[in-house]
């Protein structure tokens, strides 16, 4: 069809289009009137996901972060928010609301509160501003003043609750790790009695590492004191009255020297070699003063001790074996024990603090004109659409009950026109005549 056509089924329906314009203009001014107004106001808060945890040290990851709003978003829609802030505002006790709510459908079984929230989640919206990390949360209610009252305690409630839900997932996380340590804690009490026990039983005494023996420690200082086989020690001359040196208090005086390189100052090993040597040299005769040296030979005693106590050390092998892996198993137990209790209080902690990783931007404002209805919106909106409506109706009813308007409604292709009616065209004084206009399709008839 050529837009000629479209024309003429449009002036020849001109009256229905006009009619269903007027309809929809007058449909959408009176349902404006009688629907009270809606005002929405929006509450906004920032959520510091590029920023660590102040408790945790966690970041948001960017690729997360998507996710991340989302969820806050389906949060603040949620049914535990929602009657939170039925409860903040106490609708429960409204009369008004407690009307609506026995006027409901029969089929509608939900409980008030739950009705109330319903209420609260249908008339807010959440979304987040492009190209920033701000939260807006806008609630549409009766009155300006409801609605900025309402979407700042959707807010509140959305903190609150965000934070209860780390407290309590911290909270809950810490008492299973509470629990973990005291099992542990259990086994530790366990092997280290185990450990006692078995050092008591054999005579073997662990150093703080775990590994080294009082007897291996003896050992390793003998080895590193004993002088070669035959070796002699010359004394320097002495002044005064000295006790007579014997190979007995050499031998006490280089194991001293050797476990003072090795042991602490207070280690009881030492100590008790320090009381011997103390003991063999209160024992010996005092010589008159010398000045002369004197010459003492000591290689053969330490090494008479050195092997004593390696045969001992050899002995006990199997035993300080059996002694260092209790106390390794006792090292690993108080490994995971400590791991665990800090955890424990790490999360303890958490679940203690307060911190919502998220910023607040100032309390909503009463919205100075209401958002329903838009009367700009209302009369563009409903004669674009009257119009719109009033165009298909004709389309319709033409493609139904089709007429024909003008010379192209019959022009048919490959079927040759035969003859045109004639129409008047132009009256003039005089004898009526025909006039036959050459290069023309169609007779046009004139009055002279």
């Amino acid at each position: 069809m050529s837009i000629y056509q479209f024309f003429a089924i449009f002036w020849a329906r001109r009256w229905l289009i006009v009619l269903s314009t007027l309809l929809c203009f007058t449909g959408a001014i009176m349902i404006a009137k009688l629907l009270p107004p809606r005002y929405e106001s929006e509450s906004r808060l920032m959520l510091d996901i590029v920023k660590p945890d102040p408790v945790t040290g966690e970041v948001v990851a960017s690729q997360f972060a998507r996710a991340y709003v989302k969820t806050q978003v389906e949060l603040i829609r949620d049914y535990r928010i929602a009657g939170q802030v039925v409860d903040d505002l106490g609708w429960e006790k409204s009369p008004v609301l407690a009307a609506r709510y026995a006027a409901r459908a029969g089929s509608d079984t939900r409980d008030f509160r739950r009705w109330l929230a319903q209420l609260v989640i249908d008339n807010t919206d959440v979304k987040l501003i492009e190209g920033s990390n701000i939260l807006e949360i806008s609630y549409t209610g009766s009155s300006p003043e409801s609605a900025r009252k309402v979407a700042d305690t959707i807010r509140k409630a959305y903190v609150d609750q965000a934070v209860s839900l780390r407290r309590e997932d911290a909270q809950n996380n810490a008492d299973w790790f509470r629990t973990q340590a005291s099992r542990i804690r259990e086994l530790l009490t366990a092997a280290e009695k185990r450990k006692a026990d078995f050092e008591r039983a054999n005579n073997i005494i662990l150093g703080e590492d775990g590994q080294s023996d009082t007897d291996s420690t003896r050992l390793s200082a003998l080895a590193a004191s004993a002088p070669a086989q035959g070796t002699s020690v010359v004394t320097p001359p002495a002044a005064v009255a000295q006790p007579t040196e014997s190979p007995q208090l050499a031998q006490a005086n280089a194991a001293v020297a050797a476990a003072e390189r090795v042991l602490g100052p207070n280690n009881p090993d030492l100590i008790n070699l320090k009381r011997q040597r103390d003991a063999i040299a209160a024992s010996l005769p005092v010589s008159a003063p010398v000045s002369a040296p004197r010459v003492v030979t000591t290689g053969p005693s330490i090494g008479a001790l050195y092997s004593a106590q390696q045969a001992k050390v050899l002995a006990q092998r199997g035993k300080v074996t059996e002694a260092r892996q209790l106390a390794a198993d006792v090292a690993v137990l108080r490994g995971q024990y400590l791991k665990t209790a800090s955890r424990s209080a790490d999360l303890a902690q958490q679940g203690e603090a307060t911190e919502s990783g998220m910023t607040l931007l100032g309390n909503a404002v009463a919205p100075a004109s209401p958002s329903f209805p838009r009367w700009p919106l209302i009369i563009i909106g409903s004669l674009g659409l009257g119009f719109a409506l009033g165009i298909i109706m004709a389309l319709l009813i033409e493609l139904f009950s089709r007429k024909v308007r003008g010379i192209d409604d019959l022009r048919m292709e490959g079927v040759p026109v035969i003859g045109v009616m004639a129409r008047p065209l132009l009256r003039r004084s005089g004898p009526r005549r025909f006039l036959s206009l050459p290069g023309r399709r169609r007779n046009e008839e004139a009055y002279a």
